[in-house]
């Protein structure tokens, strides 16, 4: 007897990316995120940008940062059309895969700002994924116009092994709010664990909302 396997369900069309059920089911604890799933959190944020932050605001996704860090020499000519040179803050996921294809165990966020001519990286298992933020901020640093220096910053900290990419995702968010309000580093303080597990919820009802939405206008 042929055995047809069924096509796992998309959830969710959204610009660049595609979800399927199982991305939607890591946001579920206790599941590490994956390529897909921060990806799509990135963009959703980068589309909803209040206009005052939309051109001074760069969210790369897990694939380009990853290409950055493995392709050095390319990543210049590469990101050109990105204009990352105009932009304020700059947004890299850092996963601790050495190779060019998804993978890894941990996640943390490199950020570029251009007020303190830093990449500042915030690991929320501090330490960790030091050797990978450098190195992407080595691989960067050619195609921006100033010269910028490193440096680890206190970050919100992981009580378990499977929320890094939920801790990326809301330092993320939280640098863009700090961006719009003028806020100091003050703002990373609400970012606790009961936080980001709420969050998690939060990330998933946005999805659904949005799947709804758009199979309605399908209709």
């Amino acid at each position: 007897m042929l055995v047809v396997a069924r096509m796992e369900q998309i959830v969710l069309s959204y610009g660049d990316c595609l979800l399927r059920s199982s991305d939607v089911a890591l946001l579920d604890a206790p599941h590490w995120l994956n390529d897909n799933v921060i990806g799509f959190i990135f963009e959703y944020l980068a589309s909803n940008l209040p206009q005052s932050l939309s051109e001074r605001i760069a969210f790369l996704s897990p694939e380009v940062s990853q290409f950055i860090k493995c392709c050095e020499r390319d990543a210049p000519e590469f990101l050109g059309p990105l204009d990352l040179p105009s932009k304020e803050l700059i947004l890299l996921p850092v996963n601790d895969n050495a190779g060019s294809e998804a993978g890894g165990t941990h996640w943390s966020l490199l950020a570029y700002v251009r007020q303190f001519q830093s990449y500042l990286h915030y690991d929320s298992a501090s330490g960790t994924n030091a050797p990978h933020a450098r190195l992407m901020a080595r691989s960067l640093s050619p195609l921006l116009r100033d010269n910028p220096c490193y440096r680890e910053e206190n970050a919100p900290t992981q009580h378990n092994s499977y929320d890094c990419g939920m801790y990326v995702v809301c330092v993320a968010e939280a640098l863009c709010e700090q961006l719009l309000h003028g806020q100091d580093s003050l703002i990373l303080q609400k970012i606790t664990p009961q936080y980001v597990t709420q969050k998690r919820s939060v990330w998933k009802e946005t999805i659904k909302g949005l799947s709804r939405l758009s199979n309605k206008q399908c209709l």
